[in-house]
């Protein structure tokens, strides 16, 4: 493999050497006998393969053995300052270009096990079930579209009406009246015919409706308008199907985004078993009632739809590339827009009765 050092700068300080590649943070590292800005400024020069390296250094007088060097770069690459330079980009003139703020990202990510190629990748192999085109389902579709999610699946049955332009940037005026999804397929289609995309108008009223749709899919991400449990419809086929599920909206005052990983984390119906039984006459039996029966005007404007999609379109990403763990398993984060929109994770607490999540172990 030939290895690739990635855009850094270092500086010997005494017996050290300052590293960096990141702006926030800055690696100090022993380097006494100045090996590792020798091994550094031979990688410079450009990729070369470990034993390519040994030659080089051992040429300008580094005492360095064939496992010295193999060694060095491991330790370069678990700092993430190496990368394998065959993975840079994906080989295609087209793609690379397409792609090319996309393999800039995962570079930072990259690895000599994993390379930022092999990100992108996995997102053009996969295939994600949104639910809604409405305000965040929208912005959603549009970053994974952006992402290069190769195959998309929309679900929407609502037409496009003039409310919908404070915050639905799919659409146009001369989209009045049109089906939402079939709209948004369309435009998909015409930002990157390489996507696959299926649009599905039908009106979602339980986990039934959703059971044809899951069948190769990686992700079901968005959420249901409409009935107080179809949060937990989609919960329960993501289950049953068992993929991950992402979804997110917002309250009156507060941004909420959360997913699912069955097996792995509580769900959706987990979290309610802490509720307090709906007949109950507690204070929080009768706020969590009044609650569920309120019908919130949607007051989601455009710079809250971009947020709700993309915090969104971010978590389905981590789920899809394994570039670092889900941050919102098992968990509701909320942002709320009173207190400077500062996340709060809060965790669904764990039902080991939980019927759904029995689901995902069959």
């Amino acid at each position: 493999m030939q290895v690739m050092l990635k855009e850094c700068a270092w500086e010997p300080l005494g017996d050290e050497l300052v590293v960096v590649h990141d702006p926030r943070e800055a690696y100090t590292l022993a380097d006494p006998d100045g090996r590792i800005a020798a091994l550094l400024d031979e990688l410079a020069r450009g990729p070369a393969t470990a034993e390519e390296l040994s030659a080089r250094l051992i040429a300008r007088g580094v005492a360095v053995t064939g496992d010295d060097v193999r060694d060095g770069l491991a330790g370069l690459d678990s700092l993430g300052l190496v990368e394998n330079a065959a993975e840079r980009l994906l080989g295609d003139p087209d793609a690379d270009e397409r792609h090319f703020s996309n393999l800039t990202f995962f570079g930072a990510f990259a690895r000599l096990g994993t390379s930022r190629a092999e990100f992108v990748r996995r997102l053009r192999d996969s295939h994600v079930l949104v639910l809604g085109a409405g305000g965040g389902g929208s912005a959603l579709v549009q970053c994974l579209a952006g992402l290069g999610v190769g195959a998309l699946t929309l679900v929407d049955r609502d037409d496009i009406a003039p409310r919908n332009f404070a915050r639905q940037f799919l659409y146009r005026h001369a989209d009045v009246g049109r089906s939402k999804v079939d709209r948004a397929a369309e435009w998909v289609r015409e930002y990157d015919p390489r996507i696959e995309v299926r649009a599905v108008d039908r009106w979602i009223s339980g986990p039934d409706d959703l059971k044809d749709l899951t069948d190769d899919v990686h992700v079901i991400a968005g959420g249901l308008d409409g009935a107080p449990d179809a949060n937990l419809w989609v919960n329960e086929a993501a289950l049953r199907a068992g993929v991950p599920l992402v979804a997110g909206g917002m309250t009156r005052t507060q941004l909420i985004y959360f997913s699912v990983d069955p097996g792995r984390s509580a769900c959706l119906l987990c979290d309610e078993s802490d509720l307090p039984p709906p007949d109950g006459r507690t204070s929080a039996a009768v706020a969590q009632r009044l609650s569920r029966g309120l019908r919130l005007a949607n007051g989601l404007t455009g710079p809250m739809a971009m947020q709700v999609g993309s915090l969104v379109a971010y978590e389905v990403m981590r789920y899809l590339t394994g570039v670092e763990p889900p941050r919102a398993a098992g968990s509701r984060v909320v942002l709320d827009l009173l207190n400077g929109l500062v996340p709060v994770w809060q965790p669904f607490p764990r039902d080991p009765d939980c019927p759904a999540c029995a689901l995902a172990r069959r």
